[in-house]
């Protein structure tokens, strides 16, 4: 059974690379005491740096987990031994869903109150105020404590990976998108067009408008078979010009989907 949770007490930091380090200093200047761990990182100034996760947890009522996705389980199961009756434990690594899950299930297992943190911004000029949205078991105490330190924690709700999942659905399109901008500046800065595709880029996404996912989603359904003839031929230039096609022979697959089910639905 999960012990009753509450967040009083320090707070731990688990991993105190780029994110771990700002929201930490964030922490201290609030006048909050902060244990941090980290194997390789230093502890920014005013942070007590532990022995080991366990040791950071000792006596914290709130642990915050900033580590990476792949060390998070190592960290969770590290961490336990330290985690006291009360505290909270959140863990803010970008996972999949379904290591949230498994962290949740191990920590419940413990009886240690868990909460799924999706950080929904980049840390770095934000630090302890980067968005983040919580869910799982002890979504409503984990919102509370950080909003209470600082924070900007919006309680989503539902089971661990209900956050992750909105993290990464986002991420598919944010990521997404910088990932094109940047192969088509590889490509523009080859064919000699840089400056001009830049200003072109900031253009058009200064005059994004409430409809323009409306219109970019269904304009790729009603003109999927030019726009794939289109794309294809712009893996093509890439090609000339030396360019990794990766993002754009993507788009080609995608509209030769949408063309495919045009074509079957009608």
């Amino acid at each position: 059974m999960t012990r009753p949770a509450s967040a009083a007490g320090p707070v731990a930091v688990l991993g105190l690379g780029e994110a771990g380090s700002e929201i930490s200093r964030d922490l201290v200047r609030a006048g909050i005491p902060v244990r941090g761990y980290d194997p390789v990182a230093p502890a920014p100034a005013g942070v007590v740096m532990a022995d080991g996760e366990a040791d950071a947890c000792t006596g914290a009522g709130l642990v915050l987990s900033l580590t990476t996705a792949h060390e998070s389980e190592a960290a969770l199961r590290a961490a336990l031994p330290g985690v006291g009756p009360g505290a909270l434990y959140a863990d803010l690594n970008t996972a999949a869903p379904g290591l949230k899950q498994r962290l949740a299930e191990i920590a419940a297992q413990a009886g240690v109150a868990f909460a799924d943190v999706a950080v929904m911004s980049s840390v770095p000029g934000r630090g302890l105020r980067v968005p983040l949205l919580v869910s799982g078991a002890a979504a409503a105490q984990v919102t509370a404590a950080i909003n209470g330190v600082g924070g900007r924690a919006e309680l989503l709700g539902g089971p661990a990976g209900a956050a992750a999942t909105r993290k990464l659905v986002r991420s598919v399109f944010y990521k997404g998108l910088a990932a094109a901008v940047v192969e088509a500046l590889r490509a523009a800065r080859a064919a000699g067009c840089e400056d001009w595709l830049r200003g072109n880029i900031a253009a058009e996404l200064a005059e994004a408008g409430p409809d323009t996912v409306d219109r970019m989603e269904e304009g790729s359904v009603t003109h999927a078979v030019r726009r794939a003839d289109e794309m294809s031929a712009a893996a093509q230039l890439l090609d000339e010009l030396g360019i990794p096609a990766r993002v754009t022979e993507a788009s080609v697959a995608w509209l030769t989907q949408l063309a495919q089910e045009n074509a079957a639905a009608h």
